[in-house]
């Protein structure tokens, strides 16, 4: 059945459930939300609790009195920020009744919102983005030398995360790094790569067995290596689809604008790992 200009709801044509439509394809277009553990919030405000120091625990004779001790607690309090992105479709695709329609609008949308939270989340950007990677004055750093020779540095990175109770899930460069470290081989005059590919993830390349993600925001001659466990991408709900028939009355258009918030908290900074290149 068509939707017509008459037709009772069709002021609406991307209702408020629709909001999945931006949703869905941003978690599987964000490198944040793949990298990251995606964490939902009702609130304006989320807070992520933080273990500041332990009970005192030691070793007591048979009998002997135990001293308390208390637990003390900080947090992280993380405001999400509002991403949002416009695109102008055609009135009859507004009143398509096509599922596909919607379909295409939210990706249209969703790769916009998407591609600004990856930017936020791999370099330091002014407010109102959130701070990513790059504002981390805690973040553990590797320098690499100024062409790659063996995998040494992320050897290092691993240790330096692992020291303060991370693990390393995920690396993230930029396509040069990417392609440096690609070529690195096992020995000389070898065609066998350093890296091993993922068969179960369409061949993606594996750095010491983790994932390698490569993206057109990460700085130049970086290497992030990232704990998913310490890593929290944090989406408030009440993503959001709006239409707007008059403002492009003349050409007879109509805007579509979504909204999706979305904040990050690195609870244990030094579990995620910059590895620079010695030129920078």
């Amino acid at each position: 059945m068509s939707i017509y200009t008459n037709t009772t709801g069709a002021q609406s044509i991307l209702p408020d459930e629709y909001g999945a439509l931006v949703e869905k394809p941003v978690k599987e277009l964000s490198l944040a939300m793949q990298v990251g553990t995606v964490v939902h919030t009702g609130s304006t405000r989320y807070r992520v609790p933080l273990l500041a120091s332990d009970v005192t625990v030691g070793a007591v004779a048979e009998g002997a009195e135990i001293t308390p001790s208390d637990v003390k607690f900080d947090e992280i309090v993380v405001t999400p920020a509002k991403f949002a992105g416009l695109t102008i479709i055609s009135r009859e695709m507004a009143e398509d009744s096509s599922p596909s329609a919607g379909e295409q609008v939210g990706r249209s949308i969703a790769r916009q919102i998407a591609n600004s939270v990856d930017n936020a989340l791999l370099n330091a950007l002014a407010a109102p983005n959130p701070s990513g990677l790059a504002s981390l004055a805690g973040i553990s750093k590797v320098t690499a030398p100024v062409a790659y020779k063996d995998l040494d540095p992320l050897e290092e990175a691993l240790s330096l995360s692992e020291a303060a109770g991370g693990n390393i899930t995920a690396w993230v460069t930029d396509a040069a790094t990417a392609l440096e470290l690609a070529k690195l081989k096992d020995q000389a005059n070898s065609n066998r790569s350093l890296l091993n590919s993922d068969m179960t993830a369409d061949g993606r390349r594996q750095i010491l067995g983790r994932p390698v993600f490569v993206s057109p925001y990460a700085p130049a001659d970086v290497v992030y290596g990232i704990s998913r466990d310490d890593m929290l991408t944090i989406v408030r709900d009440g993503t959001r689809l709006d239409v707007d028939k008059s403002v492009h009355f003349t050409s007879d258009r109509v805007a579509v604008r979504g909204t999706m918030r979305i904040g990050f908290a690195f609870p244990v900074e030094a579990a995620h790992v910059r590895i620079q290149n010695a030129a920078k």
